[in-house]
């Protein structure tokens, strides 16, 4: 312990952290599932080669020291001296190789942290070149995503491909971790109960006192708020908004609201002939923009943003918050809530009476999901269209969709990059691979989308290259591609002893909290 104290700052004293959210990490492979809230927790254990700074999200130096671009297509990175992974295993640009190659793999879900990259060459024990296949401007930020993992220890225990989240199947690194991180892994027991525990060996400082890490999944979301009255945990990162008037009120704890770069939308399924159970046989009525935007038009939602997210939430038309380089006001303008026009637009389509259609949500992922999701139904039906709603957690949710098993579902969609080149590859460009269309679980597919996204992964004007980015996003709005809904507003409960900074992508910063 006395090792551990020794890189906390002047004063502080050794202090356990208890916290809770609705969902659990769905894996500790870090190369595995690109979720935000996995992303978080890992980033405490597994380190990248440069990570934003919390209070100014620039891209500053972890295991990277320095970076020079040698040319338009070459990145070299000099890599820190003297780190050591958690089962003292020195760091080298043999493992920094290793762990990029590894995110490019066939079964990883960060090949869109990869975009752009050709290959990575080791130069010497401390060095790497990452070579891309065109200028790529936003190659620093996409590496703050790629954690590093011990290239022997994958080795070893036959982890050297991801775990492939559309199957059971598991490697070690599943259920262990070996990162180079201030905090190490000490027990995960799935959907129960997550322990971190300092790394006494981690060559950074910190301005945080904390040593000890105690995550706890909570679906309820009364028992979440109950567990911070009662003193139970420290801080819950997503109270329910029907709470946050009782929480703001109780003298012991405080709340922290900030605007979160996550747009949460629904996507749907424009690739398949005929949607399994619905009542309309031998066509797929969303394939037809009309059908697309006579849901969009049937959604009001001011009306859900004041009554079911109680505030937090900002409707929004476009694809990416307002964070997001390629964002502008006309992008964020949402078709108007018309009900009539939306009956119109599916008569003129050739569903006068409407039609049966799968529609499918996670119950623990977002801020009332489920509830988002039924009001959505309730609206859709006075327009005719019977969504037949089901709702699954996060855990299973996610490799649902990306077998492409829903036939409309919801998705949130942060934007790590702050570029909205990230979300348009994933999203609506038609899959294909390194990346292209990883989330595109809704198959669409518009040449002319693919040409505006090809053409900004090479754009070197950045003038440019943020107007492709807007006309793409524009594109998917005329295009109904996706039926944008909200930013989300993140407020955090905590203790009035907790100091914390938020962050517009939602995660802790582990090397700054501080429990008084």
């Amino acid at each position: 312990m006395l090792a551990a104290l020794s890189t906390l700052s002047v004063g502080a004293q050794a202090k356990t952290f208890k916290w809770t959210s609705s969902s659990d990490i769905p894996t500790w492979d870090i190369h595995s599932q690109n979720n935000a809230l996995s992303n978080g927790i890992h980033a405490a254990v597994y380190e990248s080669l440069v990570y934003y700074n919390s209070k100014t999200f620039k891209p500053e130096p972890v295991l990277a020291t320095s970076w020079k671009q040698v040319s338009p297509t070459q990145l070299r990175l000099t890599l820190r001296t003297g780190v050591k992974f958690h089962d003292g295993a020195p760091f080298t640009a043999d493992d920094a190789v290793f762990s990029i190659e590894r995110a490019m793999a066939k079964t990883s879900n960060f090949g869109i942290y990869a975009q752009g990259i050709d290959r990575v060459v080791k130069v010497d024990n401390n060095t790497i070149d990452i070579f891309t296949k065109d200028p790529n401007p936003v190659l620093l930020n996409q590496l703050t995503e790629l954690r590093i993992m011990n290239k022997a220890w994958a080795e070893k225990n036959r982890s050297t491909a991801p775990k492939d989240i559309k199957t059971q199947d598991e490697n070690f690194a599943h259920r262990n971790a070996n990162g180079t991180g201030p905090f190490m892994l000490k027990e995960w027991q799935p959907d129960q109960k997550l322990v971190l525990t300092r790394n006494p060996a981690w060559w950074g400082k910190t301005e945080g006192n904390v040593t000890e890490v105690v995550y706890t999944p909570v679906k309820s979301t009364a028992t979440r708020t109950a567990a911070l009255l009662s003193g139970e945990v420290d801080l819950v990162l997503d109270p329910s908004p029907q709470d946050l008037p009782r929480l703001r009120q109780d003298r012991n704890l405080k709340v922290i609201d900030g605007v979160e770069n996550r747009t949460i939308f629904l996507g749907m399924d424009q690739f398949r002939d005929e949607l399994p159970g619905s009542n309309v046989k031998g066509k797929n009525p969303l394939k037809d923009q009309r059908v697309r935007q006579a849901l969009y038009q049937a959604i009001d939602m001011n009306t859900i943003a004041r009554v079911t997210l109680r505030g937090l939430g900002q409707p929004t038309g476009a694809l990416v918050a307002p964070q997001v380089n390629g964002w502008t006001e006309a992008v964020h303008k949402r078709l108007p809530f018309d009900p009539a026009a939306s009956q119109k637009l599916l008569a003129a389509a050739g569903y006068p009476n409407g039609f049966e259609v799968d529609f499918a949500c996670p119950n623990n992922r977002y801020i009332n999901d489920e509830a988002i999701c039924q009001a959505v139904t309730a609206m859709w039906a006075k327009v005719g269209v019977k969504a037949k709603l089901r709702t699954l957690p996060l855990v299973t949710y996610f490799p649902m969709i990306q077998r492409y098993e829903a036939s409309i579902y919801m998705l949130g969609w942060g934007v790590p990059t702050f570029d909205a080149l990230y979300s348009l590859q994933s999203l609506v460009r038609s899959v294909g691979a390194g990346g292209d269309g990883n989330y595109n679980v809704g198959r669409y597919s518009n040449p002319q989308m693919d040409a505006l996204v090809e053409r900004t992964k090479k754009e070197t004007d950045l003038k440019l290259r943020t107007e492709l980015l807007t006309k793409a996003l524009a594109l998917q709005n005329s295009d109904v591609a996706h039926i944008p809904l909200h930013n989300q507003i993140i407020p955090w409960a905590m203790k009035k002893n907790v100091e914390v900074v938020h962050r517009a992508d939602n995660r802790l910063d582990w090397r700054l909290i501080q429990v008084k």
